[in-house]
């Protein structure tokens, strides 16, 4: 014979029965909320408090604790209930000073900012210090670099450049051009050390320096392979060379326009005369200072950091194997890269920066 203080129904209705029922069997709620809708589902149904403390192994005032606070607050009050937490250490005017110190003054003999400066300078704990910058964002200790263009024409050749990206002529190829010089063939003095778990490869910081070759690539932005040669050096004579190339390794029936900087080579006077002789070559240059509006410079990126800078190459010979090798393997899955920026947008971008730089921007 069970005894005790008889239970108080809850008077839990048909709606309020099967959404509880839904909670306590469910296995993605959380674990705490299924055992609180447990024991008002079991105490209402009769089994005495004894046996759902029991069952939960919990204590019988901890089941009563969850019943009490389903009637007061019905299954609203199975949820956990919102902390105040730990009142602030720093108010907004602390926290204010220190952002605007980190922005606005230079430490005494350095160029930046560090976490235990800051700490010095304002007074806020080193932990607090690291918190606030994360939070807002601030990076003292990082830079990025950036160079506006002089060109006197940057507004028509950024937007004859784009245009070709956005918008290709019909019946021609796009194809972005340009040369990686100084690829040097450096030999690890000892073998490399392999990856493993819970460790990185390893490599020796020191090096044998066998020469350098030259890269020459033509991407095709429209399907993404590779036109690439390998050369000894970097003259007019290796891009015109190359320019044959292309010329030769393209469809007859397709104009070309070919994107490049304004290195000196693109300029001479004796590829300016093949130009006049092959019609359907045309060079479309970026403006000065903006190798980033040619897309071949990502896939150098790529180049280099999948097949050059962690290679060790015993000669010029085995570099350019191991470049082929990559551009041959490129161009069994090419995968063009995908250009969205409007020439406006980019304007727009450049004047909010210009405006940055003179202290005008609002």
């Amino acid at each position: 014979m069970v005894t005790g203080r008889p239970k108080s129904s809850l008077h839990i209705t048909a709606e309020e029965r099967q959404e509880l029922e839904a909670v306590a069997t469910s296995r993605s709620l959380p674990h705490g909320l299924v055992r609180r809708a447990q024991p008002v589902l079991w105490s209402e149904d009769g089994m005495p408090i004894r046996d759902v403390a029991r069952r939960l192994k919990v204590t019988p005032p901890a089941v009563t604790n969850w019943r009490k606070r389903f009637r007061e607050s019905r299954i609203a009050g199975l949820h956990d209930a919102l902390k105040p937490g730990r009142p602030r250490t720093h108010d907004g005017e602390r926290v204010a000073q220190l952002l605007n110190t980190a922005l606005q003054r230079k430490p005494e003999g350095a160029t930046h900012w560090t976490v235990r400066g800051l700490e010095a300078e304002t007074g806020v704990s080193k932990s607090a210090v690291a918190r606030y910058l994360a939070m807002f964002g601030v990076q003292p200790h990082r830079t990025k670099s950036f160079k506006l263009s002089t060109d006197p024409f940057f507004v028509e050749k950024l937007r004859d450049v784009v245009g070709l990206y956005l918008n290709p002529p019909d019946n021609a190829m796009v194809l972005c051009v340009d040369e990686k010089s100084q690829v040097q063939a450096l030999e690890r003095t000892q073998p490399l050390l392999p990856m493993g778990l819970g460790y990185v490869g390893g490599v020796t910081h020191d090096y044998v320096r066998h020469g350098t070759t030259t890269l020459f690539a033509a991407l095709d932005i429209a399907n993404g392979p590779i036109i690439a040669q390998c050369k000894p050096r970097h003259r007019h004579q290796e891009f015109l060379s190359f320019l044959r190339h292309v010329e030769a390794n393209t469809p007859k029936d397709l104009d070309l326009h070919l994107v490049v900087d304004n290195y000196g080579t693109h300029k001479h006077a004796k590829v300016r005369a093949w130009l006049a002789k092959h019609g359907r070559v045309q060079l479309h240059h970026v403006p000065t200072y903006s190798s980033w509006l040619n897309q071949v410079e990502r896939w150098f990126e790529l180049i280099t950091q999948r097949a050059i800078r962690r290679g060790s190459f015993s000669s010029v010979n085995d570099l350019r194997r191991r470049i082929e090798q990559f551009v041959d393997h490129w161009n069994q899955h090419p995968k063009p890269f995908v250009w969205t920026a409007s020439a406006d947008s980019i304007l727009e971008k450049l004047s909010r920066l210009s405006k940055a730089i003179s202290g005008t921007a609002h």
